[in-house]
């Protein structure tokens, strides 16, 4: 009997997955103390920065422009990068397939922007760095519950794992009240919840950033349906009748 596997894997994740497996290695095994500090300060997403304007050179006001993307290729020990890599291969295997490569990017990178805009939210002007892929992974979260309970009710989660692209996409309002998804909804809350009253240490402060996750999740739940590929145009039949002479 031959075995399937329980994730596809494009390789637009794999290459997501080595790059965040790449510059942890770097950041935390190969860089000096001193330039491992510099680098956090540099990449990390900090609200702090927003609470005045920048003065100075490209080093201090140019962390507040690119931090929105950097602070998704950091993560602070082994277990923040090996949760949030689990979580990008289990939904963004699925995403990837059904939207292709370059969407799949810009998707992910764009739920991560929507998660730092929601932490700065919140902590506008708190120096209180954030680091991780958390946003951009809830946002492929967000995007995949838009046909995932569409697959469960045709073929199984093996049709969401094996043929992404044939799921039928669920409008924001039959999602919104599909009581699977309100349940899976209740137990992330209750999670993040549980993790912020833990004082986990999932990000470079003391605890996780919830707001992040929040921001990411409502990004890829309601946005979706515009990075679908376009649906191509089916020729016109003509009936051609034949001419009698």
């Amino acid at each position: 009997m031959r075995k399937e596997p329980i994730f596809n894997a494009p390789a637009s994740v794999v290459r997501c997955l080595a790059v965040l497996a790449a510059v942890h290695v770097v950041l935390w095994y190969l860089l000096p103390d001193h330039w491992n500090m510099q680098a956090l300060q540099l990449l990390a997403f900090n609200p702090g920065r927003y609470a005045h304007v920048p003065q100075g050179g490209l080093l201090t006001w140019g962390p507040a422009i690119w931090s929105v993307l950097t602070y998704q290729l950091l993560h602070g020990d082994l277990t923040h990068l090996l949760f949030n890599s689990a979580w990008l291969l289990a939904f963004g295997g699925a995403i990837a397939q059904r939207i292709g490569g370059p969407r799949f990017l810009l998707f992910s990178v764009l739920a991560g922007v929507a998660g730092a805009s929601m932490f700065l939210i919140f902590h506008f002007g708190e120096p209180v760095p954030m680091i991780g892929a958390s946003g951009a992974v809830s946002g492929l979260m967000g995007g995949a519950f838009r046909f995932l309970f569409a697959a469960i009710d045709r073929g199984g989660f093996a049709m969401f794992r094996d043929s992404p692209r044939s799921i039928p996409l669920m409008t924001v309002r039959e999602t919104l009240s599909d009581r699977r998804l309100q349940a899976a909804a209740a137990v992330l809350v209750l999670i993040n919840l549980l993790t912020v009253l833990g004082a986990s240490s999932l990000t470079s402060g003391d605890g996780i950033a919830w707001e992040a996750h929040l921001g990411g999740f409502l990004f890829g739940l309601l946005s979706f349906q515009y990075f679908e590929p376009p649906v191509p145009k089916r020729p016109k039949l003509e009936i051609v009748r034949p001419t009698l002479h």
